[in-house]
């Protein structure tokens, strides 16, 4: 049994098959099966039964999964820090996908200035995968605009962001200088998905208000969405930093909430247990950096009254 076969076993247990798990580790298939035939007969105990074409993970396979997941990631925290030592460091951010289109290009230039001799990986995802990625060490940082949970990771506030509602401006609402919680009945939303952090902080918001939202589009891409809302009668809320070409050029219609229920923070992201270093001090200093957005005062936009 090595370390090979245990991660082949993770991989099997947490997507469900093993075509998936051998697409995910560029391997066979057969090389899976027989990666987890011979943890099989190692233990002997069968760790997934076969019923019906579909893979169940048997009590046992659960416990070896439990046993399993640490050892492995220790072992690749032991991979990564004396790789560290040969003076190669792969340093991994996750970005959830607001932050991504914000600010991702301009950070990754920054670091690659400050942190010379590093390796930088960035992965984009939302707010619910970059904690879960975090809490099993497949990420050394995140920097998200949605709530983190897990009482393992400490989340600091850095950058300034809040939410506008738009719409395209042949929209039948666009005409109107003041919109009210209760307009928005019966409107059709382009949404992100769930596990966004922005669709989270606007359907809460819409719960205080006892409104259900109607929705006609879900999208994992806020460019998807942006586009959808231009050239139909959808309307959406998104960070007003998605927005500045389009406010700039008046080529969409947005309303300014009167509040602040839709503020929020960026928020960089670590594991409480993590050892901070010249890394965290970097990504820190250089997310200090971006201001407030601001280009929205150059224009008198509508108004949503909380």
């Amino acid at each position: 049994m090595t370390i090979r076969h245990l991660k082949i076993f993770l991989t099997v247990a947490e997507s469900g098959s093993m075509s998936a798990a051998a697409k995910s580790l560029y391997i066979t298939q057969p090389s899976v099966s027989q990666a987890v035939r011979e943890l099989e007969e190692h233990y002997q105990l069968r760790l997934f039964e076969r019923l019906n074409h579909r893979l169940y993970i048997t009590d046992e396979g659960r416990r070896l999964l439990d046993e399993a997941r640490p050892i492995v990631q220790n072992f690749d925290m032991l991979e990564t820090n004396m790789t560290r030592l040969q003076g190669r460091h792969r340093l991994r951010i996750g970005v959830s996908m607001t932050v991504g289109t914000c600010v991702l290009p301009r950070l990754r230039q920054d670091l690659s200035s400050s942190l010379t001799g590093q390796d930088l990986y960035f992965y984009s995802g939302n707010t619910h995968t970059i904690e879960d990625k975090l809490l099993r060490s497949e990420l050394d940082f995140g920097i998200v605009e949605g709530i983190v949970h897990a009482q393992d990771l400490v989340s600091i506030p850095i950058i300034d962001d809040f939410l506008v509602l738009c719409c395209s401006n042949d929209h039948p609402l666009a005409t109107r200088p003041v919109l009210y919680p209760r307009d928005l009945t019966g409107v059709d939303f382009a949404i992100r998905e769930e596990g966004s952090g922005t669709r989270a902080l606007f359907v809460n918001y819409l719960k205080t208000q006892h409104i259900d939202m109607r929705i006609s589009l879900e999208a994992t891409s806020p460019e998807t969405i942006r586009a959808m809302v231009k050239t139909s009668r959808m309307m959406t809320v998104m960070s007003v930093r998605l927005l500045e070409e389009d406010i700039r050029n008046r080529t969409i219609h947005v309303f300014k909430s009167t509040g602040h229920s839709w503020d929020r923070t960026f928020k960089l992201v670590h594991h409480k247990n993590k050892k901070l270093g010249q890394d965290f001090t970097r990504i820190h200093e250089a997310l200090s950096r971006y201001k407030t957005p601001d280009f929205l005062d150059q224009i008198s936009p509508a108004v949503f009254h909380e």
